[in-house]
């Protein structure tokens, strides 16, 4: 069972698709989250396990709380305030995230810049 990482948008997808391995599906709620947007999730996720990576801002929080009511058992990643959301993090900061939530054989670690 490869996990399964729900983001708000496109960039946000975009942004961890970087970081990862394309093992990892990321879906999108497209920043808002309809019944059947909620049900299609449910169908596409069954029984994989779940991760939620929203931003730390108002409809992050309101997107958040709905869909960890839809997946109670769903692992919670979050990103700092004060950062543009996902898509504004640096990278540094999501593979931390990222690494605190167990997912560290799925990131593709960017090469080391030399000085």
């Amino acid at each position: 069972m490869e996990p399964i990482i729900i983001v708000e948008g496109k960039n946000d997808r975009s942004r961890l698709k970087r970081l990862l391995s394309p093992d990892i599906t990321i879906l999108c709620t497209y920043g808002t989250l309809s019944t059947d947007r909620l049900e299609e999730l449910k169908r596409k996720i069954g029984d994989e396990a779940v991760y939620l990576f929203m931003d730390n801002d108002a409809s992050g929080k309101k997107i958040r709380a709905i869909l960890r009511d839809a997946f109670p058992d769903a692992e919670q990643i979050y990103t700092r305030r004060g950062y543009a959301g996902v898509e504004g993090t640096p990278d540094e900061y999501i593979i931390q995230q990222l690494e605190k939530a167990g997912l560290e054989e799925y990131i593709q670690y960017p090469d080391p810049t030399p000085f």
